[in-house]
């Protein structure tokens, strides 16, 4: 069938969970029998978001193919168990690029080359462009930023234009009704004035998702009616839930995913989506609640802890807790307190499972090596993550091997005992300034030992996960490490890097070069995950 397109918009604020109303209807559609595919389209001007800071802008979500792209591509894959590529990303930085480089090579035929329409076609060559690559029956696009942003006007003319052509097309538009502590009364005036702003652009939405602590009641749809030309029927609430994953079966028991197919003239079919509500039922019953401890830095923005910086190790560790029939207690701790005040270190004690997961820079490295060391020590279920990794060997040369100065040389250059490195590429691109999309990013393949816990995990004699790293293990110290006891359970297929590590004497200390977040799904935790959860169940039992 020819593709179907949902545009959805935000409106009020941001951080409304556009992403997980996005993912959510395409996992609805997914269930009726069709394909789905989801785009995000980014105002800012970065190319990628591979150069800013997790504390700016959330996680970096690394696709298959190598892309650095916003968080909300996670969602997409985790809410339709589908990957999506780095050209599912569109950005104003790749836009723009593109459109100037054409004019460079005089692709526009000596056209004067303006802002409109030539960056609006530009955005709409690159979605049908995906669509044909994917040949997706329904493809959803997220419009970044909220309606009223000056960064997203252009996005909003290209979806304007998009239903001029397609016909196939309809907008959903997410809108925040706050509910004053001092009146107690939903307002429903900033979502108006959005979807104001919304028809300024030409545009007029044929759905509104009213996200609010509670339901939105009948009220307020007449207001929403009356004032912003939608029927009744065609306001849907996304009120606060305690578990994102219920979304879909919120908007399904509202009638959403009947009434977008009516509107293309598709016929609904009942009862679908059994499994999904078969975890959430299951979600719903579970009792034992295990403690995992995530030894982080990318936590704090003023007064506020940014949990969004580490989003898919958080869901990760949920899907292999409900595989395991428990739930994930996470605790988020910092590993400069370890400094500060080393008797803190014994707090530990209280965790069924430690995480040292992804990050870059010097700053509580010291810290995450004493909380590596005392997992080891005290066996604690263990599982670092590409810079965990890194903290493991450093930990083990260091208190094992007897290399009391092992370090990476990503913070100290001048180490005698230089443990993790720099390759030599990624030192020529950084001595060239070239940081964007110059890391080891995306799949890579590592063949496992036969009597490897990771083998056995995996079920099999090879594992591929995404990366997004510089420095590596260094090869000059491999024997050294496995001497000592360290199995080098999983390397690169030339056998030159290393990409698992593990304690066989201990209930799971394992840690992997790669970020296996990114392949975890709510129905098929990802193996690692599944493994570090089974062990912490047991040390909550003991």
């Amino acid at each position: 069938m020819k593709a179907k397109f949902i545009v959805v918009t935000g409106g009020v604020l941001s951080g409304l969970g556009k992403g997980v109303v996005t993912s959510s209807i395409g996992n609805l559609l997914k269930a009726q029998g069709y394909k789905v595919t989801a785009i995000k389209l980014d105002p800012y001007i970065n190319v990628d978001a591979g150069t800013m800071r997790p504390t700016e802008h959330g996680e970096v979500w690394v696709t298959e193919d190598g892309g650095e792209t916003d968080q909300d591509l996670g969602n997409y894959e985790r809410f339709l168990d589908t990957n999506v590529m780095k050209n599912h990303s569109i950005t104003t930085g790749q836009v723009y690029n593109t459109v100037i480089q054409k004019e460079r090579n005089l692709e526009y035929n000596g056209q004067c080359v303006e802002v409109i329409p030539h960056i609006p076609l530009e955005i709409k060559r690159r979605i049908l462009e995906v669509t044909k690559q994917t040949q997706a029956d329904f493809v959803l696009l997220e419009v970044g930023g909220t309606v009223g942003d000056y960064q997203s006007i252009l996005y909003l003319e290209a979806m304007r234009a998009l239903k001029r052509e397609l016909k196939d097309l309809l907008y959903v538009h997410v809108v925040y009704l706050p509910v004053p502590g001092n009146i107690g009364e939903m307002k429903t005036k900033p979502a108006q004035h959005s979807i104001r702003f919304l028809n300024e652009a030409g545009i007029q939405p044929d759905y509104i998702i009213a996200r609010s602590t509670k339901p939105i009641d009948d009220t307020r749809r007449e207001k929403f009616s009356f004032l912003c030309n939608v029927d009744t029927s065609s306001v849907f609430a996304a009120p606060d839930v305690d578990n994102i994953y219920r979304i879909p079966l919120v908007f399904e028991q509202q009638g959403l995913d009947k009434h977008i197919l009516n509107k293309f003239g598709l016929r609904y079919k009942k009862n679908k989506n059994k499994l999904w509500k078969s975890l959430i039922k299951k979600i719903n019953m579970l009792k034992q609640e295990v403690n995992i401890g995530i030894i982080g830095k990318y936590f704090d923005v003023g007064d506020f802890t940014l949990e969004d910086s580490y989003i898919s190790v958080i869901e990760a560790v949920k899907h292999a807790a409900w595989a395991n029939n428990v739930k994930a207690k996470i605790q988020w701790i910092n590993a400069k307190d370890f400094e500060k005040d080393p008797k803190k270190i014994e707090t530990l004690q209280q965790y069924h499972g430690l995480i040292v997961p992804g990050g870059f820079g010097s700053s509580g490295v010291e810290g995450k090596i004493k909380a590596v060391q005392y997992a080891r020590e005290h066996k604690i279920p263990y599982l670092g993550l590409c810079y965990g990794l890194q903290m493991a060997v450093i930990e083990f040369a260091r208190n094992v091997c007897g290399l009391k100065d092992a370090h990476t040389t990503e913070f100290n250059p001048h180490t005698k005992n230089p443990v993790v490195i720099i390759l030599e590429g990624q030192k020529k691109l950084l001595e060239q300034k070239q940081y964007g999309a110059s890391m080891r990013l995306g799949t890579y393949e590592a063949l496992l030992k036969k009597e490897s816990m990771v083998s056995k995990l995996y079920k099999s004699s090879h594992a591929k996960e995404r990366h997004r790293h510089r420095y590596e293990v260094n090869p000059e110290y491999h024997s050294t490490l496995e001497q000592h006891g360290l199995m080098l359970s999983g390397m690169s297929p030339d056998g030159k890097l290393v990409e698992y590590i593990e304690l066989p004497h201990h209930p799971f200390f394992v840690a992997t070069q790669a970020h296996p977040e990114f392949t975890s799904r709510p129905l098929r935790p990802n193996p690692l995950f599944f493994g570090f959860l089974e062990a912490a169940k047991k040390k909550l039992k003991e």
